[in-house]
């Protein structure tokens, strides 16, 4: 695995191994399963309100493309393959395939986007930032909102009413704390 120079982790450890790689992709798809646990059910949705896309923003943000990929990925594995690690500790592929499916399975896509677009220097300035974390928020929003639609048959109205509307006001509050930290974090390390 090699990645971008100056990614936040790389910064931080001032080393750059396929071990230390591996321990950071480790890393970041447990604070993905642990944030997952910070469950909000809302009773019009099936899908509850989490602390995985702030999770999943983060390792892309911190990570990169390859390395943020890499962790989401891992999660979905630990999850399909029976680790409770997914909302309210759910598990197997079932749950992969239930109402948060369209999410799930876009949280390596929204973290290797981000990733790439911090590789290419958007982390420094707060409104590049802001730009690229409300981008790769809106492909796990849409993913979900379209996963509902597609493969539930709910109404579109519906399944934005559903999937999506309900999510802005928390993902605005995730994307700002991010986007408004990253740059001065990453003006701390550079070298």
């Amino acid at each position: 695995m090699t990645t971008a120079p100056n990614m936040l982790i790389d910064d931080l450890t001032q080393r750059h191994s396929r071990v230390l790689d591996a321990l950071w992709v480790v890393g970041f798809s447990l604070v993905t399963a642990l944030l997952a646990q910070v469950r909000i059910p809302l009773p019009f949705t099936p899908v509850p309100l989490t602390g995985q896309t702030f999770a999943v923003l983060l390792a892309g943000a911190a990570l990169g493309s390859r390395r943020g990929f890499l962790s989401q990925a891992l999660y979905l594995a630990a999850g399909a393959v029976g680790l409770p690690v997914f909302a309210g500790g759910g598990a197997t592929v079932v749950y992969l395939l239930g109402p948060t499916g369209g999410y799930l399975w876009s949280f390596p896509l929204a973290a290797a986007l981000l990733g790439w677009l911090m590789e290419r220097g958007a982390g420094r300035r707060i409104w590049t930032s802001a730009l690229s974390l409300v981008v790769s928020d809106a492909v796990i929003l849409t993913a979900g909102a379209l996963w509902l639609h597609g493969i539930f048959g709910v109404a579109s109205r519906q399944a934005w009413l559903q999937g999506l509307y309900p999510f802005v006001v928390g993902d605005i509050l995730k994307v700002g704390f991010v986007g408004l930290t990253l740059p001065s974090v990453l003006r701390r390390y550079e070298h």
